[in-house]
């Protein structure tokens, strides 16, 4: 096995690289490079659950990406175990080489077919491909699916770690997940209200996975990341790989403050005004009557007290989602 394999990342990043490469890890395992940035894993036993890690999709947010990276150096070494099918998508690699979030358009906002909508952005055919990846991969799977698509945030957040739960439509959340989610340090949830572009949605909705976006800090350039801070969900990750069918407390109602959003902020002109802060924190608490931001004749106002915000970015571009307004919430009844 060349020796660049270890380093996954490195290999990727390299567009010297060949686009694909096939070969078996001393362990047995037989790995796959699908494309750049895209790899897969299948151990030498059979294994009926599939699990897909994505990072990158933002190319600033670097934390995960040192994270996926250092598990997937230790399996090519056989320090860790692997019991599943593993596909491991690096994403922008693009604006990852740049130190950007993105090039042309927000990578996380082209999913669920809205690529289409963008021929033009270098992100579009990016995101179409990472589609077909997952799509082609839970094809094959006859156990279980998760997909974590891992990032960091622009800002600080009152909880550092927090899990979005794409929306289900006829679907119930999963009770197993969420304790999954604890075990993993993840502070909070919020519960999605309806359909979006992000990769998350995209696996939850078309290939049934189990999936989330998982937030877990603050975005750094590459080198400047405390991986300590990021123990809680490494950890679990490698737990999940060796042992699939690990067994964890029930997930007891109130173990996760949960959120549920009531709507997006949109961004419809230049004229969009946003007010808050620019050091405000995600799931900052909205005094009842608050003027959030206004576009012209459109006015956002804080109503009840218990209302928080979330992704605030008055930067984006028109018609994108400048914000999230979240209110707490509990799981349906069983």
């Amino acid at each position: 096995m060349r020796e660049h394999h270890h380093d996954f990342l490195s290999w990727t990043m390299n567009p010297a690289s060949a686009a694909t490469a096939e070969w078996q890890l001393p362990s047995g395992v037989q790995a796959r490079w699908l494309d750049y940035g895209i790899v897969e894993l299948t151990p030498a036993t059979a294994a009926a659950d599939a699990l897909l890690l994505s990072c990158g999709v933002h190319g600033n947010e670097t934390a995960p990406v040192e994270v996926l990276n250092a598990i997937l150096a230790d399996i090519a070494a056989g320090k860790q175990a692997l019991r599943c099918r593993l596909l491991v998508v690096f994403g922008n690699l693009d604006a990852m080489r740049l130190g950007k979030r993105y090039l042309d358009y927000d990578m996380n906002r082209l999913f669920n077919g809205a690529h289409a909508r963008q021929p033009e952005a270098r992100e579009a055919a990016r995101a179409a491909r990472l589609e077909q990846a997952a799509a082609d991969f839970f094809a094959a799977a006859r156990g279980r699916r998760w997909h974590y698509d891992l990032h960091t945030a622009i800002r600080g957040s009152v909880f550092e770690k927090f899990a979005i739960y794409p929306y289900l439509h006829e679907r119930p959340h999963s009770r197993a997940q969420l304790a999954w989610l604890k075990s993993c340090q993840v502070e909070t949830v919020l519960l999605h209200s309806q359909p979006a572009n992000t990769y998350s949605y995209f696996s939850s909705r078309h290939c049934q996975a189990d999936a989330f976006t998982l937030e877990l800090g603050k975005a750094r350039p590459f080198g400047q990341n405390d991986l300590s801070r990021f123990s809680g969900i490494e950890q679990a990750l490698r737990r999940l790989l060796a042992e699939p069918e690990q067994k964890l407390p029930d997930y007891r109602d109130g173990d996760l403050p949960l959120f549920r959003a009531k709507y997006d902020i949109v961004k419809h002109s230049e004229a969009f005004r946003l007010h808050l802060a620019d050091e405000v924190e995600n799931f900052t608490a909205l005094p009842d009557g608050y003027l959030i931001a206004e576009d012209g004749d459109q006015r956002y106002v804080a109503a009840g007290g218990e209302e928080r915000i979330l992704f605030p970015n008055p930067t984006v571009k028109p018609g994108l989602r400048a914000g999230i307004v979240v209110a707490p919430a509990q799981l349906p009844a069983d």
